[in-house]
């Protein structure tokens, strides 16, 4: 290969793009993480993403990727044995729930095909149905990463209050947080797991639960062992903006820049923004005469596209072609969907020309691939965002 030129183009659904206000702010001298100058940066971080999430209850910060913050979620607030029930609607609903087995919790994990979001209607007949109140939690995805499918949060709510069912609602958030709208409040959700590195636009390394005043009252009896995940000391100490155990700094620095940013912007403006890419995307898709991994038109994310492959053709052999032709990552298809989808990433840091790159792209190397499709989605993208 030769001298490459020009910039990189990274559209994979996470990590994202850092904004260079981000990394100057990282860049700053670490400080010391017991004085009062980070005592006040971090509890203006807090601050700053109660907003982000709608919630004025705890948010806790951890030095971890989502999985961490996952595992939190569930240590924080169940013992050994107790039912959750849990969805299949892709790759990172899929670890969730092996996680949750591996730590001793019973599964009930609704099967999926990987093209539709988490059906309310079956969570609030589960729910009906356990007479004994044997599950003690409800856990979904908000944003399927790996297909490109975003499940109806405020509507599962809805079923599990017709219910008057007890169950904790646990909302993974990692590739909806600040792309999507998301009320945690609003919607009832007990605990929200996220992450760094999609929507905040900052570099993987921190992992966040919002806590519901419920969640809190069950992490008193909950008797999964934890000891780092611990939310009690994590809370305690920052209402002092502070940390039981080292923090990332500069990582935090970076998310107080971020949280500038998307308040500057106006959060609704983010989600906006967000959903015209996608909607130029899809648009694209359908240009091309492919299939997109989502089905339903109700549960189309706006943080990724996630397209289908032409029956006989590979979709990282794709990805292969358009990285080293254009120097354009795109997220390979994960778990069931290996070789049969790829995805593109349209969430953080993003604009439309940044967009139509991207795009050009991927039609440029469907062509050169020699995958079964048509010119003009590029032009189909362009004539949506042109007219908005």
């Amino acid at each position: 290969m030769g001298t490459k030129t020009g910039r990189h183009f990274l559209q994979i659904p996470g990590p994202t793009n850092v904004p260079d206000r981000i990394l100057r702010a990282m860049s700053r001298p670490t400080i010391d993480h017991r004085g009062p100058e980070f005592g006040r940066m971090a509890r203006e971080v807090i601050e700053g993403l109660q907003k982000v999430l709608k919630t004025s209850g705890a948010v806790v910060i951890y030095p971890s990727s989502g999985t961490g913050a996952w595992e939190a979620a569930l240590v924080n607030t169940l013992s050994p044995g107790d039912k959750v029930l849990m969805f299949e609607t892709g790759h990172f609903a899929t670890l969730w729930k092996n996680m949750a087995a591996r730590l001793g919790l019973a599964v009930d994990f609704v099967p999926g095909d990987w093209r539709h979001g988490v059906d309310p209607e079956i969570v609030e007949a589960k729910l009906a149905e356990d007479k004994g109140r044997a599950i003690k939690a409800v856990a979904m995805v908000h944003n399927e990463t790996s297909t490109g499918v975003t499940s109806r949060v405020a509507e599962v709510r809805i079923g599990v209050d017709r219910t008057g069912h007890p169950a904790l609602l646990m909302v993974d958030t990692i590739s909806s947080l600040a792309s999507i709208d998301y009320r945690h409040d609003e919607w009832g959700v007990d605990v929200t797991v996220g992450c760094s590195q999609k929507g905040l636009m900052l570099p993987p390394g921190l992992g966040l639960n919002a806590v519901s005043e419920k969640a809190l009252a069950a992490s008193t009896s909950a008797r999964l062992g934890r000891s780092y995940w611990d939310w009690e000391p994590m809370i305690k100490d920052s209402k002092a903006g502070f940390f039981p155990y080292t923090p990332a700094t500069n990582l935090l620095y970076g998310l107080r820049e971020a949280i500038r940013m998307l308040v500057e912007e106006g959060l609704e403006n983010v989600f906006a923004r967000h959903d015209r890419h996608a909607e130029a995307t899809r648009r694209a898709v359908q240009a091309w005469g492919l299939d997109l991994v989502c089905q339903n038109p109700a549960e189309y994310s706006s943080s990724l596209t996630a397209v289908m492959m032409p029956d006989g053709h590979d979709a990282d052999a794709l990805r292969k072609v358009i990285l080293e032709r254009f120097d354009l990552s795109l997220g390979t298809g994960l778990g069931k969907l290996k070789g049969r989808a790829f995805r593109i990433g349209h969430l953080g840091d993003f604009n439309d020309l940044m967009l139509a790159g991207t795009l050009s792209g991927v039609e440029m190397g469907l062509a050169i691939a020699g995958v079964p499709s048509s010119r003009g989605g590029v032009a189909a993208a362009l004539d949506f965002l042109s007219s908005k």
